[in-house]
């Protein structure tokens, strides 16, 4: 019998419809349920690419016996985190202060009917294991205590929502000052995995906003070091395993610290970022491969995760009952594929494939050697592992369009049309249909499948995924349509969540903190004060007052350790470095932007301006008026010492 989230439209609401549990949406019903029968609530939080939700709801959500204790004692709510990030933030914020470390998913939280938090939790399991008990003897203790101390509990929550509600926080400030350039390059060599690239060690994420302040610090600086530490990452990530070899596109995260093992699921955010990355490497070392992985990376988002030019959120790492079955083989699979190409024998080899597997028995298909131009039949290879994946089931796709998602691959298909025009009308048909769909009588929304009405409004997030997609929209065509839109947009973000400094992520149920730390993808807090920068030398340079205070409040840990934030810090070596801008008129920038984008200065953007020549400016004033392209870089050369 289905429960109440079959009438949701989130896709992970809906895998859960089916449960024995009385589940309910986050609203008043719940709420006003949990009151009235004085039950305390059981917050579950969660996504639907997420492994361990998938292995808790068929270990206990699917349980009748579960289903009774949690029916007959509590009130239970479930929350898709990608839907409602707002109440995700608050309750990572509660997690982490009660259990002293970073939660995760699935989020298992229990609250009083007044939706005041007294316990935590992550996945649970069916039987004590890992050092916990089972969910069900902990629905029991907590069933049990809510009876007896509710009062105790009550108060014990209250002094958990005392301390994150508390609004004297004091500002630490510091100078901001070009010392965090060599501060960030020393502290992420020291985290650098010289083994197998990337930093920290198992499970490794791709951190590639901090990657992307290394490319970019290289630039700056040319340390040799940072261009190795750069090269063996980015050579490491594409071996095959976390990046998909076949398909294309990246995964979540590797479990290991060679980046082979994946958890399988695939995320928008991430393939917009690592796209991206990739293109500014390749711009960087013309390495062909880097272009290779995101062309590929661009084709597996259009071919496989886009309806209407608009992109979905996320892939499953699950398909047919288990993790990964979708893209691993047995070796007799593969042997008996390959048998009749010219030494088949080699090509297993180069692929990395043995009898005994690399992955639970079984192949995770994985280069031996960086260069796959050097592996004869590796693309007659790819074909047929390609064809069988064809008669596989596909894992679960959730097809909500998430507005800040959509402009993060946006972005990256930009600058992707400077490589291969065949991308700019794609990026423009889809900026206007993500417009049309998720922007309704001048309100932006966060999310809504392609046939749902969105009804969630947009979180700080989204305004500035949304503005810095504009503007590289405007950057690629010149359209200054895309640079009204950002500007008149960046306004209501300023409006709706910036105080005094401070910015807000959300400011409905939940006004949360927007933070300066990179989680799965750049803060949205650097993101938009990237934006004001852009704005402060493309509109107006007032707009650089509001991103130098956004600076000064999270001064003090961005400068002490910026490798813990590193898009916040580029803010800051931007804010610090300020931005060429190249004036011209319109038909002398086309004819040359490439040339100036290849300037040894990360930040350099472009205005047309009805001038004879051209002109090298900051965002306050020109420093240079010259007749040739050639000579207008050999002035800001000079200026800055640039070779």
């Amino acid at each position: 019998m289905s429960n109440r989230l079959k009438n949701e439209h989130s896709p992970y609401l809906l895998q859960h419809a089916e449960d024995p549990i009385e589940w309910h949406p986050w609203g008043d019903e719940a709420f006003q349920k949990a009151v009235r029968e004085d039950k305390p609530i059981f917050l579950s939080i969660g996504y639907s690419s997420c492994h361990w939700c998938h292995v808790m709801q068929r270990e206990s959500f699917s349980d009748p016996a579960v289903a009774a204790l949690l029916n007959e004692h509590f009130v239970a709510v479930k929350v898709d985190r990608e839907e409602r990030p707002d109440i995700d933030k608050h309750f990572q914020k509660v997690y982490q202060l009660m259990n002293g470390r970073p939660g995760g998913w699935p989020t298992s939280i229990f609250l009083t009917p007044h939706k005041k938090p007294f316990y935590s939790a992550t996945y649970l399991p069916p039987e004590p294991r890992y050092g916990l008990m089972s969910f069900t003897q902990l629905l029991g203790v907590i069933a049990e205590r809510y009876r007896e101390e509710k009062e105790l509990l009550a108060e014990k929550a209250d002094e958990i929502l005392r301390y994150i509600d508390n609004k004297e926080q004091k500002i630490q400030a510091t100078k901001l000052d070009l010392s965090i350039l060599p501060r960030f390059q020393s502290q992420a060599k020291s985290l650098f995995d010289a083994e197998g690239g990337g930093f920290g060690k198992a499970p490794k994420f791709p951190q590639t906003s901090l990657v992307s302040l290394l490319l970019e610090s290289y630039r700056i600086n040319r340390d040799t070091e940072t261009l190795t530490i750069l090269r063996k990452t980015l050579d490491s990530m594409i071996l095959g395993g976390f990046y998909d070899l076949v398909d294309g596109g990246f995964c979540r995260y590797s479990t290991d610290g060679r980046w082979l093992v994946p958890h399988f699921e695939k995320m928008t955010y991430d393939n917009a970022q690592l796209s991206g990355l990739y293109l500014d490497a390749y711009l960087l070392t013309g390495d062909e491969n880097y272009k290779r992985v995101v062309f590929e990376t661009i084709g597996f988002m259009i071919g496989k995760m886009s309806e209407r030019h608009l992109f979905y959120s996320a892939s499953d790492a699950d398909s047919e009952g288990g993790e990964g079955e979708y893209f691993v083989y047995s070796y007799d699979e593969l042997r008996s594929a390959f048998a009749h190409l010219p030494g088949s024998d080699s090509l297993l080899e180069a692929l990395g494939a043995t009898q005994a597997g690399n992955f639970e028995g079984k192949n995770i298909i994985r280069l031996t050697q960086s260069n796959r131009d050097d592996i004869p039949g590796y693309a007659d290879a790819i074909g047929i592992l390609k064809g069988i994946q064809a008669q596989r089931e596909h894992p679960f796709i959730d097809r909500k369009i998430i507005l800040s998602w959509n402009a993060m691959m946006l972005k990256s298909l930009f600058k992707a049309s400077q490589l291969e025009s065949i991308y700019l009308d794609f990026s423009l048909v889809a900026l206007r249909n993500l417009l049309g769909h998720l922007m309704r009588d001048g309100e932006l929304y966060h999310t809504a499948t392609p046939e749902q009405t969105p009804t969630i409004k947009a979180f700080l997030e989204d305004y500035a995924y949304l503005c810095d997609a504009l503007i590289a929209a405007y950057e690629t065509t010149l359209d200054e349509t895309w640079l009204i839109k950002a500007t008149e947009l960046a306004n209501k973000a300023i409006e709706k969540f910036y105080r005094q400094g401070r910015w807000n992520f959300s400011n409905g149920e939940f006004e949360t903190d927007a933070g300066k730390d990179d989680i799965s993808y750049p803060s949205s807090l650097s993101t938009m004060v990237d934006v004001l920068l852009s704005l402060g030398s493309l509109v107006d340079p007032d707009y650089r007052k509001f991103a130098f205070q956004s600076l000064q409040v999270i001064s003090y840990d961005v400068m002490r350790q910026p490798v813990s934030s590193p898009s916040a810090a580029r803010t800051v070596l931007r804010y610090l470095s300020d931005d060429i801008v190249i004036k011209a008129s319109e038909e002398n920038l086309r004819r040359h932007k490439a040339l100036f984008a290849a300037i040894g200065h990360p930040f350099v953007t472009f205005k047309p301006a009805a001038i004879e020549g051209y002109m090298a400016c900051t965002s306050t004033a020109c420093f240079a008026h010259e007749t040739t392209a050639e000579g207008c870089i050999a002035a800001i050369g000079k200026l800055y010492g640039i070779k």
